[in-house]
């Protein structure tokens, strides 16, 4: 992965990203929509609270990935994962794995101690990963990080253009 960069979105990313959101669930339009307003801070879940991030993955200057968080108040945790999508193309690569710790870091870094994020119960996939990223259910549809900053490795070093 040496040509992975992590970095914050910006609004022109806007529309590589909903096409990736779009590829498993939704329209083009739709995400973009929605992607545009979390981005911009007037939309997003109501237990949102204003601190948030979308980070994307690129590789070989071509959008791989994302992933988009928020502190909140929801079932009194702390944050939440919102979307962690990776393009079929990159797919089993490691980049959700790279995206899922950058977004923990700076969930930590604002004052998160525990995350959750909402899961469809038939999405073995996405249950599995967040499993083996240390996540455990909370019910059929959330699953949740407690104590995350016990157990997270450093911060992601060497990873080109994190923050930039």
């Amino acid at each position: 992965m040496s040509s992975l960069i992590i970095r914050i979105a910006q609004t022109a990313d806007v529309g590589a990203l909903a096409g990736i959101r779009a590829k498993s669930w939704g329209t083009n339009d739709y995400w973009l929509d929605r992607i545009t307003n979390y981005l911009n801070g007037t939309g997003g879940p109501a237990s949102a609270l204003p601190q948030r991030i979308i980070l994307v993955a690129t590789m070989d200057e071509k959008v791989a990935g994302m992933i988009a968080g928020h502190l909140s108040r929801r079932f009194n945790r702390d944050a939440e994962l919102q979307w962690l999508d990776v393009h079929p193309d990159f797919s089993r690569q490691g980049i959700g794995s790279v995206l899922w710790r950058c977004l923990a870091h700076w969930l930590v870094k604002e004052g998160a101690r525990n995350i959750l994020v909402n899961v469809e119960p038939d999405n073995e996939a996405a249950r599995a990963f967040y499993t083996h990223q240390g996540a455990r259910e909370m019910n059929d549809h959330w699953m949740e990080w407690a104590r995350l900053d016990r157990y997270l490795p450093d911060w992601p070093e060497g990873i080109p253009g994190l923050w930039t």
